[in-house]
């Protein structure tokens, strides 16, 4: 998947809404400590710069160097290119200052996609324990007050998803997830919380571009955005200048290493 993000990674930046300040208030208020904080998947950056705001370092990491290419920079935030988003190595280890170092490990948009087991590996030997947290979100089609028209677009891709993009689509409410809950979601349950964002209908369509299924049914030969496809949605929106308040529905899963786990 590395390389289709690679390709996605201009209209990714740009199309996507900002996670809400009070998120990553709530998640710092979570760990006993705030010296290091991991930031997986981190894209371009978004969520590692509002993590930076509450922790003395992050270190952002990501499988797409054309991703990190376009990360912000930020004085607190160190970007790192890994060949595998959760890999359990010693390099990695040591740039994020050794086991049990890690205060905060956060994954936004991005949980599915990993090898799980080999990802909460990695977070159970490098999370603090007791004290440290792990806490992965994500959003999806749900978008308020255009869900019923995201949805029948949603639809028309669904031929074209990986697999594992069925867990960002059932809301994570099937993903595993191995941690003790510690009051935002857990396992079978995650926790929602609002996103609002204003969207100009250029932006819409900028949004559906990014998405992993238009892009793999481009590569097929298939255009899902096609202009026939735009002017009825541009029909359902309101109209091409329209700027609409819209709030995406996010979902949310945070926890600590199990006191009885192994690792």
């Amino acid at each position: 998947m590395a390389g289709l993000f690679t390709r996605q990674a201009a209209e990714y930046a740009a199309a996507r809404p900002v996670y809400p300040k009070d998120l990553f208030v709530k998640l710092a208020s979570l760990t006993a400590h705030h010296r290091v904080a991991w930031d997986v998947g981190t894209g371009n950056g978004q969520a590692a710069i509002g993590v930076a705001e509450h922790y003395d370092s992050v270190v952002a990491t990501d499988v797409s160097a054309e991703q990190l290419r376009r990360a912000v920079p930020h004085p607190k935030v160190r970007y790192l290119h890994t060949p595998d988003a959760g890999a359990d190595d010693d390099d990695l280890v040591a740039a994020l200052g050794g086991e049990g170092c890690v205060d905060l490990i956060t994954v936004a948009e991005a949980a599915h996609w990993f090898d799980l087991p080999a990802f909460y590996g990695a977070a159970r030997r490098l999370l603090r324990k007791p004290g440290g947290v792990i806490a992965v979100w994500g959003y999806n089609y749900r978008v308020s007050p255009v869900e019923d028209m995201m949805s029948r677009f949603l639809h028309t891709t669904l031929p074209y998803w990986d697999s594992r993009a069925r867990y960002v689509i059932d809301g994570y409410r099937d993903l595993p997830f191995p941690f003790d809950g510690v009051g935002l979601g857990k396992e079978g349950e995650p926790a929602g919380f609002d996103m609002e964002h204003e969207m100009a209908f250029p932006g819409l369509v900028r949004m559906l571009r990014s998405w992993s299924a238009v892009a793999t049914a481009r590569q097929r030969g298939v255009d899902l955005l096609d202009e026939r496809v735009v002017r009825r949605l541009e029909e359902e929106w309101g109209g091409a200048s329209l700027v609409r308040k819209v709030t995406f529905k996010a979902f949310l899963l945070a926890g600590t290493v199990r006191a009885d786990d192994p690792a």
